[in-house]
């Protein structure tokens, strides 16, 4: 009898064991088909070019926040430009974006460019306006209001033309060295780039996430709450030519109710330190918690988005040639 009770063990282990196993959620699929998109220049130019065909990798697994927990990570590059921050003094009054996420309690992600926090520089002569505050003045307010700062290169460069031109090790050094330009102002080193463009080659992104960067992409073969959502703003300033339609804050809603209906709820928006995008700000913000949105950092977003600890194995897009549309801001 004892050698049938333990042959009756070994069955009832056995089927406990079949029956609690446990399910994972995979989420965002490839849904997205070769389409244009367009691009900027550090000139405030705009280039058109197609969304990058992305090689095949694994899909990293990443945690699906339920809709209760709905959350944006709002990034906006290219700067610190203090005429956007504070407000110009001559053309485009009204609130600086600053002063509009304060008013709106939000705390936002800027991808800034290395090249602008040395000192005594105040931006782009030819496109921008100096209102009195240097660049490096107003990051270091970004940064005691509470928002973060991460790495947009030193130069502003399109990575893939820079490398065929200087060599990979150019890359690298122009990445780290916006990343030591930011770390001399928060005292912390950067964990996320976001290449102008979106655009670089396959060995230096591995190169750069083995060096423990997190590479920010809007590839489809990335998973869904990992890629950026292009807002496409840089297309609605100066002449305004290509700007989504109806509006801006129309067309990125429509993003992110498509990106809904895939099960997706958590959204990296990237904007662009432009005036026509702070004149927006007030509106969108307003719409997106009025739909249950909750404003965070990146680096919050990541820690709900992405289980602890775990850094997704991104591989560079295959881009196709870009072709530059001579748009001005």
């Amino acid at each position: 009898m004892g050698y049938v009770r333990f042959l009756l063990s070994i069955a009832a282990l056995a089927t406990l064991s079949a029956c609690s196993g446990t399910h994972s959620l995979n989420v965002g699929a490839n849904p997205n088909n070769s389409s244009t998109v367009a691009g900027h220049t550090a000139a405030g130019g705009v280039m058109a070019k197609e969304t990058p065909l992305a090689t095949a990798r694994p899909v990293a697994k990443i945690t699906s926040p339920s809709p209760s927990d709905k959350l944006i990570a709002l990034t906006f590059d290219d700067g610190p430009r203090p005429y956007v921050l504070f407000g110009s003094k001559t053309v485009h009054r009204g609130p600086g974006l600053a002063d509009i996420l304060d008013q709106n309690g939000v705390k936002a992600t800027f991808f800034v460019v290395g090249w602008r926090l040395t000192p005594k520089t105040w931006g782009e002569p030819r496109h921008e306006e100096d209102i009195g505050v240097t660049c490096l003045d107003a990051a270091e307010q970004l940064i005691r209001r509470g928002h973060e700062l991460e790495d947009h290169t030193y130069s502003h460069l399109e990575l893939r033309t820079a490398e065929k031109k200087n060599g990979e090790q150019w890359v690298m050094h122009d990445v780290d060295r916006g990343a030591q330009a930011i770390k001399a102002v928060t005292g912390m080193q950067p964990r996320y780039v976001r290449p102008p463009d979106w655009i670089l080659t396959d060995d230096a992104r591995r190169d750069l996430q083995k060096q423990g960067y997190r590479v920010l992409t809007i590839s489809s073969e990335n998973p869904m709450p990992l890629r950026d959502v292009n807002s496409l703003d840089y297309l609605c300033a100066g002449k305004a030519v290509g700007c989504p339609k109806p509006s801006l804050p129309d067309a990125v809603l429509q993003q992110i109710e498509q990106r809904e209906k895939k099960g997706t709820y958590t959204h990296i928006l990237a904007f662009h330190e432009l005036s026509t995008t702070a004149a927006i700000m007030p509106r969108l913000i307003t719409e997106l918690k009025a739909r249950g949105y909750r404003f965070v950092t990146l680096t919050e977003y990541m820690k709900v988005v992405e289980p602890k600890g775990e850094i997704p194995k991104q591989q560079a897009a295959v881009m196709k040639p870009a072709s530059v549309a001579a748009l001005r801001r």
